[in-house]
């Protein structure tokens, strides 16, 4: 899998500096978060962050960290979902929508046990994932994703009704991001 081309699809998603008075998030560039650039030593205008340490940022701590670069060794179609639902939901909760997934499509374990969704890319969570696609091959890796997008949109309804302001963002992530 190329990570680049990953990023570049990302980039091009996320777009450049918005100031929404509905993001709790406050104003972002490339999609990263004043927070979240604040924490990796950027102290400038948001408006200014460079592309540069926007990848850096989504490299490492949406990449490498939760350890999707490993699920990509086995199904990119699954790494990339994860990469896209980590960086607009968190890599916590991508991983916990794969593990829900998968214990879902276990056939009451029997193809493989349940997993504990502890929302962290494991040995079982990875094995699980190899039991898939042995089981199912490529055609269960793409109702996986399907089903981690069901788990999704669902997500992004419940944050609009928990936030009525959220709608103002309802739209575009289920058309960007499911």
């Amino acid at each position: 899998m190329n990570v680049d081309a990953l990023l570049d699809r990302l980039l091009a998603k996320e777009g450049g500096f918005v100031d929404h008075p509905a993001d709790r998030g406050g104003p972002t560039n490339w999609g990263i978060t004043s927070a979240v650039a604040r924490g990796e030593g950027f102290m400038g205008d948001m408006a200014d962050l460079p592309q540069s340490l926007a990848r850096s940022i989504y490299r490492r701590r949406y990449w490498e960290t939760p350890g999707f670069h490993q699920v990509a060794e086995i199904a990119a179609a699954v790494a990339e979902e994860l990469f896209d639902t980590g960086v607009n939901m968190s890599p916590a909760v991508a991983v916990g929508f794969l593990q829900r997934a998968l214990n879902a499509l276990n056939r009451n374990g029997r193809d493989w046990a349940d997993l504990a969704v502890d929302r962290s890319i494991g040995p079982a969570t990875l094995g699980a994932l190899r039991a898939l696609l042995r089981v199912r091959g490529q055609a269960g890796a793409c109702v996986l994703v399907r089903a981690m997008n069901a788990l999704q949109g669902a997500r992004y309804i419940e944050l609009s009704e928990a936030r009525p302001t959220n709608e103002a963002f309802a739209y575009g992530w289920l058309d960007k991001r499911i």
